[in-house]
């Protein structure tokens, strides 16, 4: 609910309003403000959604033109593309049924409670079958955990736990989404400034971390108040 509110806010409020709000917003929570952290959650969630794409657009340009530091900090775009999805599509697999399985039936396995076959579906290689597999009830942090940081990965996987709110939202995961070097850095960028001090540490001290990634990480830590 509150992702989908700051995205109605980002397609009807002026960019010159809303720049100066989220600018604020963003430079509080950076200096310890514990509701200015809770608040931005739901904008970095709502950064991370498509709807948004054009919303982000032109506040990007009022960042830049208004010379808002601390929002063009937030919303600045990778240098360098994300990890292209694998360019062939894996074969489908059977899951002991015999024969591959249609999309349709790996979804529909997906929504059922079985443990076991709810980790060998983590390992499926559609977008689809994982956002239904992360919304199953018997799916535990631990079980998302191991999955995001599983590498080598495919990044359309890690995008669907990115935009998942039950997930995302989660430390454990966000910490591992961000320190997985295949994650899309369009994502891992703007959570960074969700990330507390000693997990800012760990993606700074990481070798494997996008260095766009890491040089948020350094100018998050420069700002922040220490603990």
């Amino acid at each position: 609910m509150r992702r989908d509110f700051v995205i109605e806010r980002l397609e009807v409020d002026a960019p010159a309003e809303l720049g100066k709000a989220l600018d604020d917003l963003a430079r509080d929570a950076e200096n310890g403000d514990e509701n200015a952290k809770a608040a931005l959650v739901a904008v970095v969630d709502a950064m991370n959604d498509p709807r948004a794409r054009d919303s982000l657009q032109r506040l990007r340009e009022e960042a830049e033109g208004a010379e808002l530091v601390t929002l063009a900090r937030l919303l600045r775009r990778p240098v360098h593309p994300s990890v292209p999805p694998g360019s062939r599509s894996p074969r489908a697999p059977d899951y002991g049924y015999g024969r591959p399985l249609t999309l349709g039936e790996r979804k529909s396995l997906a929504k059922k409670t079985d443990r076991h076959l709810l980790e060998k579906l983590l390992g499926d290689p559609h977008p689809d079958v994982i956002r239904f597999v992360l919304r199953n009830p018997r799916l535990t942090e631990d079980d998302v955990v191991r999955f995001v940081a599983r590498t080598p990965g495919r990044p359309e996987l890690i995008t669907e736990v990115a935009r998942s709110p039950k997930w995302v939202h989660r430390p454990r995961v966000r910490l591992a989404i961000v320190l997985n070097p295949i994650s899309p850095t369009e994502l891992t960028t703007p959570m960074t400034a969700l990330l507390l001090r000693h997990e800012l540490k760990l993606v700074v001290e990481s070798t494997t971390v996008a260095p766009e990634v890491r040089a948020a990480c350094l100018e998050h830590l420069a700002r922040k108040h220490p603990p």
